[in-house]
């Protein structure tokens, strides 16, 4: 089909410039030049020049490729702003506030979520930030994770170590009698 269809346009181009290529001159009773292709009373014949057509390139054709481009993922990351490495956490309750930041920032349908001692505190949420209750005194590992719905984890924080310090009532410093004065 499509060589047909080439072949067809060569021989119009041919038969068009043969059919074309004389052009007549002639002058009308007002003075005005006419150029025509078909011959009229009074009109002479015009030889042209290769310099005098007109031709035009085809701009060349850039291929493209049309194939979908894949998006590449978005690579999220998370840190955990507080506390700070290493920091002692002095509460009797066990009470404390964890501080996470994603970068760059979560769409809506992102969750975070914390762990302590590698087991999940509490549920996955929207905010970065976790208030957490009635942690046993110790030393204890924090990671925070940026999770999809349906439970993907898509990002996770280095671990973070902390020291959590309570008060015990068995080690309340007894008062003790002082020496007597002999």
């Amino acid at each position: 089909m499509r060589l047909t269809l080439l072949i067809t346009l060569i021989l119009c181009s041919v038969i068009f410039s043969i059919g074309h290529a004389t052009v007549y001159r002639w002058v009308d009773e007002q003075g005005n030049v006419h150029y025509s292709d078909q011959p009229r009373e009074n009109a002479e014949q015009v030889e042209l020049s290769e310099n005098t057509q007109n031709s035009v390139a085809a701009p060349s054709v850039i291929e493209t490729d049309s194939s979908p481009k894949e998006a590449k993922p978005v690579e999220y990351r998370v840190r955990i702003v507080n506390p700070t490495q290493e920091q002692t956490i002095r509460n009797n309750n066990g009470n404390f506030t964890v501080v996470a930041s994603a970068a760059p920032e979560l769409p809506s349908g992102f969750l975070m979520a914390l762990y302590i001692d590698d087991l999940l505190y509490g549920q996955p949420q929207s905010s970065s930030i976790f208030n957490v209750t009635e942690v046993n005194r110790g030393e204890h590992n924090l990671v925070v994770k940026v999770l999809t719905q349906n439970g993907k984890v898509l990002a996770s924080s280095s671990p973070r170590k902390i020291f959590l310090h309570q008060a015990s009532v068995f080690s309340i410093a007894k008062p003790q009698p002082l020496p007597s004065k002999k």
